[in-house]
């Protein structure tokens, strides 16, 4: 059983269809059966009411007007008088032999007849029937009987149709809400009509579950801020005292040994810089996204970025593409925190991966389903083989050095994936470098600007 709705439906309108077609052939065989005993009726009743004066001679000379009508139903009346000799028979039918008093059924010359004889004081009546004229009576009237039953059917498809739609509108509608769900959101299913007695063990199931799964989200996300939070203080305090040390000459070592403490001791405050970011953006709701102008926040990461970028003789800029005009703010729905963020991760690693002298560019261009933010670099790029896995955590690509932790790029698309926008990344096709951007990211109307614009930069 694959589908509760087509199991349900087939074997309801099966049943209900075999039960009206042994209905309907009940119906019909009861129906001729008292057609049966109906027609029976007429024969005898046709017999007991013939006038006692008929004669060949008068049916001849059309005097008997009171049996006319008789033959509608290919009734054949024979009269014998006391001697046997037949003084009257229906005109344009067979002659039949006298078969006895009551009913009798006789085939002659291969037509099967039913009669009833009955004898009188001074003669001997019998009226016969052809079964086949019997039977075609007795079938229409079995039809006019039946018919009813026949259009009840569809009413009942019809009933049974919406019935079964109806019954199970509440688990539509329980898998639809699900859908329609946030990947992010663990809040408790809640029906807004009374909730069927079948569906409530389910639905308590799966609170269940989505409370545990948030209290499991829960405490790993507050064990990763704790961690990072615990580890990037003593890391900072360690770079410090290695410095002062350094200065004032109680720590002697070589060059090279200090540069590679120096080098990873950074790489270990960066990572941890970024498993607090990683752990505010998971623990980060829709309630934090306001109208924002992505063109000034891009502006002032460049500038922050601008005195790194100098140091390798990077040449760092912002491009706009499709502008509404020269002051178009690229005002979109976002988390500005979240978005600095972004920003900023993208354009570390590409600073980081720009050999000196390299061009990084940062681009906002407006398209059909809304804002995209690219950042483009003139790097060496990613091999094709790992461009699927750039955005998992913890991944660094073969040969990288430097000291990110492989958690830029699953930063970014978090925030991507929470303002419902997709993050692509891609080797340049004009050059050498690589080329991520956030598409979809939803644009505001003017009108909705002027309110939101400023609240949304100082949030």
């Amino acid at each position: 059983m694959t589908s509760i709705r087509r199991w349900l439906l087939g074997w309801l309108i099966f049943g209900l269809g075999i039960a009206c077609l042994i209905a309907g052939i009940g119906i019909f065989s009861t129906a001729r059966l008292e057609a049966g005993e109906l027609f029976d009726y007429e024969l005898r009743t046709v017999a007991l009411s013939l006038p006692g004066n008929i004669t060949a001679e008068d049916v001849a000379l059309g005097r008997n007007p009171e049996l006319h009508g008789i033959a509608d139903d290919r009734l054949v009346i024979d009269i014998w008088d006391p001697s046997g000799r037949l003084v009257y028979h229906s005109p344009h039918e067979p002659a039949l032999p006298r078969f006895g008093v009551g009913f009798q059924s006789v085939e002659r010359e291969g037509i099967l007849w039913r009669a009833f004889g009955v004898a009188q004081a001074n003669r001997f009546v019998q009226v016969a029937q052809p079964y086949f004229i019997r039977d075609d009576l007795a079938i229409s009237l079995a039809l006019r009987t039946i018919w009813p039953l026949a259009l009840l059917i569809p009413v009942i498809v019809v009933i049974v149709l919406v019935v079964v739609a109806r019954g199970l509108s509440p688990v539509r509608w329980l898998s639809d809400s699900l859908v329609a769900r946030s990947p992010e959101s663990l809040d408790p299913v809640v029906f807004d009509k009374p909730m069927p007695d079948e569906l409530r063990p389910l639905v308590d199931a799966l609170n269940g579950l989505l409370v545990r799964l948030g209290e499991a989200s829960q405490a790993q996300r507050t064990f990763v801020a704790d961690a990072a939070h615990e580890l990037r203080t003593p890391l900072t305090a360690l770079k410090l005292q290695m410095q002062g040390a350094i200065g004032d000459g109680s720590l002697q070592v070589d060059a090279a040994t200090l540069a590679k403490i120096d080098g990873r001791l950074n790489r270990l405050i960066h990572l941890a810089q970024q498993l607090l970011s990683m752990a505010r953006e998971d623990a980060a709701r829709e309630a934090a996204i306001v109208p924002m102008s992505l063109r000034t926040l891009c502006e002032l990461r460049v500038g922050d970025f601008s005195l790194l970028a100098e140091t390798r003789s990077i040449d760092l800029g912002l491009e706009l593409e499709h502008a509404q005009n020269d002051h178009d703010a690229f005002t979109i729905m976002g988390d500005t925190h979240a978005f600095t963020v972004l920003v900023n991760n993208l354009l570390d690693n590409a600073i980081r991966h720009t050999p000196h002298g390299g061009r990084v560019d940062v681009m906002l261009r407006r398209e059909k389903d809304g804002i995209a933010l690219s950042v483009r670099d003139s790097g060496p790029g990613i091999a094709q083989s790992e461009i699927d896995r750039v955005c998992d955590r913890f991944y660094r690509c073969v040969g990288t050095t430097g000291h990110g932790g492989g958690l830029g790029l699953a930063i970014a698309l978090r925030v991507a994936q929470r303002h419902h926008a997709t993050l692509e990344v891609a080797n340049r096709d004009d050059a050498s470098g690589l080329v991520v951007t956030v598409r979809g990211l939803r644009a505001v109307p003017s009108a909705v600007r002027a309110s939101g614009i400023v609240s949304g930069m100082h949030a």
